[in-house]
């Protein structure tokens, strides 16, 4: 993530904090023109739109949200709200049959519930990036490392964790973690440039290709894609 979009996304989440959403809706969409991986933006961007009765607009964000992060409790509970408010019954019937369900056996990290489990990873992921953003690379790693061991098979959280990582130079984790993402999510674009990169970095020309041309079959004006492609077959 670059600078400005860091800036950008920090501003959204203290505006939204403070209820001046209309500050903090010009700055989330400027983060959502760069960036398409933070659930909480969507969530943010979710409730702002229903706030001001536009539910399709509130369903399409807090969907979004939930296809990120399955488990974000806050989005489940607003999806559930803007489903009522269009009539979707059963569909906020379910929603709140999810939340509300009791831990099942083999849900690990002391029976939590895949919404606790969720609510917690996203805050080992919050302190993350805090710490990433004033360059504490090995502390940003450790609160990513327990974020991905609560919600392994969070893609978002995996990339995060892998691109902090490629900074430390551990190129084969970053690619494990890579290859797990797209592994539960096989569409998720970051995972897959983010992979490509990884593979350029241990020498594998023709993975990172492979990767980035899988890029551009998924979401064809991807320009990372198209600029990496462009700069690997100049080279060759």
């Amino acid at each position: 993530m670059d600078e400005s979009t860091k800036q950008h996304l920090s501003l959204g989440r203290e505006y939204y904090a403070k209820g001046d959403w209309e500050r903090a809706e010009q700055m989330l969409r400027l983060v959502l023109d760069k960036e398409d991986r933070f659930a909480d933006v969507h969530n943010m961007l979710g409730v702002i739109a229903h706030s001001r009765g536009n539910f399709i607009a509130a369903e399409k964000h807090l969907e979004a949200a939930l296809e990120l992060n399955p488990a974000y409790t806050e989005a489940a509970l607003n999806l559930a709200v803007t489903y009522n408010d269009r009539g979707k019954y059963e569909k906020a019937k379910e929603i709140y049959e999810r939340i509300q369900a009791k831990p099942r056996e083999g849900q690990g990290e002391g029976g939590l519930d895949p919404f606790a489990r969720g609510r917690l990873a996203n805050m080992h992921a919050a302190l993350g990036d805090a710490y990433a953003d004033v360059s504490l690379v090995h502390e940003a790693i450790a609160e990513y490392d327990k974020a991905v061991t609560l919600c392994p098979s969070f893609a978002d959280l995996r990339t995060k964790l892998g691109a902090l990582l490629r900074q430390v130079n551990d190129l084969a984790r970053a690619k494990s973690h890579y290859e797990a993402a797209i592994a539960s999510r096989p569409s998720y674009v970051p995972a897959r440039v983010q992979m490509g990169v990884t593979l350029m970095a241990m020498g594998d020309a023709q993975g990172a290709e492979a990767e980035w041309t899988k890029v551009i079959e998924l979401e064809p004006e991807n320009s990372q894609a198209k600029m990496y492609l462009r700069v690997l077959h100049e080279k060759t």
